[in-house]
């Protein structure tokens, strides 16, 4: 009879379970994969993969950051389904936007909130993937450099640099997005004074 102590398959040689590693960044992961694939259900089953597969693979975790490696994890599965699936044509439905049990306040801010939140959200959905990626684990996520070199697996340098151009993507995509209403409000304001002039 063997007495050996057998250890479980979620226990890492160097002493760290996988619940203590990945665990403690599903939401995270969750709000990593919200962004990338752009809707709440497949973010949902892209991080319970991802949550299968770090199970899966623990055994080559060899220590260090458990957060940038399960969020890789992450963001290589959303490019994985990314690729099988077909873009919807409608966006989902935001419960958070249209709850109706929020807090009474001044409408005019809660409409600027609004325009704001839709102009980013718009203007993120025009970036190219690796802008987008790159924006959302540092600004949403707060990653820091060397978290998102080892999420992404690129040199800190490249990510500072890539990050300033996805930065610079984004201000040019946030004006591209306010001049057909800068038009429009223009356009709008010289027929109103045409019309009071014809009066």
């Amino acid at each position: 009879m063997n007495n050996e102590v057998r250890r479980p398959a979620t226990i890492h040689a160097i002493g760290e379970s996988f619940d203590d590693v990945v665990l403690p960044h599903l939401d995270a992961a969750y709000q990593l994969a919200r962004w990338l694939m752009r809707n709440e259900h497949d973010a949902e089953d892209v991080v319970q993969d991802a949550t299968l597969r770090a199970f899966r693979y623990f055994r080559t975790f060899t220590g260090g950051n458990g957060r940038a490696w399960f969020l890789r994890i992450v963001r290589n599965t959303c490019s994985g389904w990314r690729g099988r699936r077909f873009e919807g044509l409608t966006d989902p439905f935001d419960e958070e936007q249209h709850r109706s049990d929020t807090p009474a306040s001044d409408p005019e801010a809660l409409l600027l909130q609004t325009d704001d939140a839709t102009l980013i959200d718009r203007a993120m959905r025009n970036l190219p993937d690796r802008f987008h990626q790159l924006l959302v684990l540092r600004e949403l996520e707060g990653l820091s450099y060397r978290e998102l070199a080892d999420v992404i697996g690129i040199p800190v340098g490249t990510v500072m640099s890539r990050l300033s151009r996805a930065r610079e993507a984004l201000r040019g995509a946030v004006d591209s997005e306010l001049k057909p209403s800068r038009v429009s409000a223009r356009t709008h304001l010289r027929e109103h004074e045409t019309n009071a002039v014809l009066v």
